[in-house]
């Protein structure tokens, strides 16, 4: 079996890859152990935001009276909600597959390992195993949750993201370890389904990835809402207590509850791909050294997505995976790390993109920055969401957007005007001299630019 590209994993890097290289001429396959789509369509962006969308209904009813709008009751059915999530995931897995079909890529269910630069043996389901040979071979095999030892992780009581998305009954109260933006977005939806959340964050802030200000504002609003934040906590021990479970801080304080959801951070997976063998180069981590290109040190072994240790976002590893394909076909391209955006879907909404102040300062730009809340927007204000802000940072030499934070209502949608503006050097008069239609969200974009030189209207 000889082809032009192979792909191991079929993640969002992975079947991205093999879909443009498909369109550009390429004979390809695939190989997938697992379900098609990854993590991100099987157990986690897609399944979360299934589920999340069920909250912000919850969350809307909550707040019907204010629109003259009365509520008697509602129920929740948590095992309905569940089933939608999982149609939603089956239906989309299934495109994956139709498009796979319709541009005529091959797919090999089974575990792949490197065998040579050139060949990759596959373990189908039932133990068989067959070789395919490749010019090119590109590793996209993502991550998984991480642990660590003294957690007492168990799959049942103490479990990660992957066994709170296969829940179908809700506990009555959960410590969430970790304040990152998996913790956050779980601690959204079971504060709105009615449970008791406590988070649990080793650093002195929640979401510590995210602009200062923004973090802070978001921890009071999460706090209001009802969940209990712990800050610069380290967790010492997690054990079983009759039906509870018990988290040992380093303080000595103890807290208890239902179950434990652990959420710090995501591990590699690069081991049992035959690397060490053919000597591509790992980080300390275990991830998988590439250059700006996505070339590994062997020639025509790439990797993509979270395996590489860069950003570890579907849509960058979508981009990876266009990108490793052109320079694979002689149409090389690289990846802007710096206007990449990252959507927090918590309630409000977080988006970032480009620099923030505290980074941009760090790189010795002298900035400016310009700040509009959305409790000053009118389509804000009609709909009822006036929690957040949109702040600019921008380079106070040229006026170029470095950076654009947005917390408040469809920040995940309105970030892509601000990606554009970072990705194009775009300057904050320029920006602001943009017509925004009224009455937007998108207008405090517009008045944010204008703010950084002191001429928002409406603040």
């Amino acid at each position: 079996m000889k082809y032009q590209i192979a792909i191991v994993g079929a993640g969002p890097g992975g079947y991205v890859a093999a879909i443009r290289a498909a369109q550009l001429g390429a004979k390809v396959a695939v190989i997938e152990q697992d379900a098609l789509g990854g993590t991100c369509l099987n157990r986690g962006c897609i399944p979360t935001k299934a589920l999340l969308a069920g909250a912000s209904i919850i969350e809307t009813i909550k707040k019907a009276g204010s629109f003259g709008i009365e509520v008697q009751e509602y129920r929740i059915d948590y095992g309905r909600l569940v089933a939608r999530k999982d149609t939603v995931v089956r239906q989309l897995r299934q495109g994956i597959g139709y498009l796979f079909k319709k541009n005529k890529v091959d797919l090999f269910p089974g575990k792949g390992r490197l065998v040579s630069p050139r060949r990759i043996a596959v373990t189908s389901p039932s133990g068989e195993v067959q070789e395919i040979e490749a010019e090119n071979i590109i590793i996209a095999t993502g991550s998984e949750p991480a642990l660590l030892p003294g957690l007492g992780y168990n799959g049942r009581t103490v479990v990660t993201s992957t066994e709170a998305l296969a829940w179908d009954t809700l506990p009555d109260s959960i410590i969430i370890i970790g304040g990152g933006v998996i913790g956050c977005e779980f601690a959204t939806l079971f504060n709105t389904l009615g449970v008791k959340v406590t988070i649990v964050e080793l650093l002195p802030t929640i979401l510590p990835m995210v602009d200062g200000e923004l973090s802070r504002r978001y921890q009071m609003l999460l706090k209001k809402a009802g969940v209990e934040v712990k800050t610069q906590a380290q967790v010492t021990a997690v054990e079983e207590e009759g039906e509870k479970v018990k988290v040992t801080l380093s303080g000595g304080e103890t807290l208890t509850a239902d179950k434990v959801l652990i959420s710090i951070g995501r591990k590699f997976n690069t081991g049992e791909l035959g690397l060490e063998d053919l000597r591509v180069n790992l980080g300390s981590k275990g991830e998988i050294m590439v250059d700006d290109y996505l070339r590994t040190n062997v020639e025509g072994v790439y990797a993509i997505g979270d395996v590489t240790g860069r950003m570890q976002l579907a849509h960058v590893a979508s981009a990876q995976g266009i990108a490793a394909v052109q320079t694979i076909l002689g149409r090389p391209i690289k990846v802007n790390y710096d206007a990449v955006p990252s959507c927090i879907f918590t309630s409000p909404e977080i988006a970032t993109v480009g620099l923030t102040q505290e980074e941009a300062e760090k790189r010795g730009f002298k900035v400016k920055v310009g700040k509009f809340a959305f409790l000053a927007s009118g389509k804000a204000q009609a709909m009822g969401e006036t929690d957040g802000f949109v702040k600019i940072v921008a380079d106070a030499s040229d006026d170029r957007v470095l950076g654009v934070h947005i917390m408040g209502p469809h920040a995940t949608e309105l970030i892509a005007e601000a990606t554009l503006a970072v990705d194009q050097g775009i300057k904050a008069k320029e920006l602001a001299a943009c017509i925004h239609a009224h009455p937007t969200l998108a207008e405090a974009i517009m008045e944010a630019a204008e703010a950084v030189h002191g001429l928002s209207i409406h603040s």
